[in-house]
Parts: C-alpha cells; structure tokens; sequence
C-alpha cells in the first residue's frame, strides 16, 4: 500500500527552524515530482514547494523564498523541508505530495491538483 507519512511538526517561536520530513511506503520515488504544501482553516491548500524526479529542479512560493529549502533522498524514499527564519504567517498544516511523472526529469509543479498521494499532514505553529 502506497503511503507517505509526515513529521517533524512542531510549535517554535518567530525566526526560528525546523526541518519536515515525509517518508513513502511501496513508492519507486524517482519515478514521482514531489511537493509540500500548506493548509490553513478557510483557505485552499497552497503550494509551498516541489522538486522534480532528478532533484536538480526546485520551484518555491514567493512567501518562502530564500527561507525554505526541499529536498530528496530517493535511496532512502525520504523528502525533506527545512524551514529556516519561521514566521507566524507560515503557520499551517503542511502536506507532502507525490505526482507521478516519467517523462521529463526537470519537472517541478505547486498545483494541488495534479498529485495524486498525499500524506495525513503535520501541523506547524510559529508564534511566541
């Protein structure tokens, strides 16, 4: 059974960091362009960032530009967001997401709506 499991949720103050982790059962992960995104009450989910299948290609919104970093290790089917200089605004349940994608290994996406897996989420609270 394909499944992707978060973690590395937390509450921590303005400016500082963590790093989300996601890990996948029963994926071939270098076949799938692979995305975190972000959910808050009344809102859509967003897409925060992606990575493509050769992991040389990344896209990132522009709210977390510059203070967000994704990552994969495929060898050990593991993604990655380290997020550094936290802010209350980044508040939110983060969702990580795989799309299937064979064809062009530079392919990165933030659209919701083309990944079909998604993990359960993990909740991030900056304040203080």
């Amino acid at each position: 059974q394909q499944q992707l499991v978060e973690s590395g949720g937390g509450l921590v103050q303005p400016g500082e960091s963590l790093r989300l982790s996601c890990k996948a059962s029963a994926f071939m992960l270098h076949y799938y362009i692979l995305g975190w995104f972000r959910q808050t009450p009344g809102h859509e989910r967003e897409g925060v960032a992606s990575i493509s299948t050769s992991g040389h290609s990344t896209i990132y919104a522009d709210s977390v530009k510059g203070r967000f970093t994704i990552s994969r290790d495929n060898a050990n089917n593991t993604l990655y967001l380290h997020m550094n200089n936290l802010k209350p605004e980044d508040t939110a349940v983060y969702y990580c997401a795989a799309l299937f994608h064979i064809w062009d290994q530079e392919r990165t996406s933030l659209l919701p709506d083309q990944y079909g897996y998604w993990g359960q989420g993990t909740q991030v609270t900056v304040s203080g």
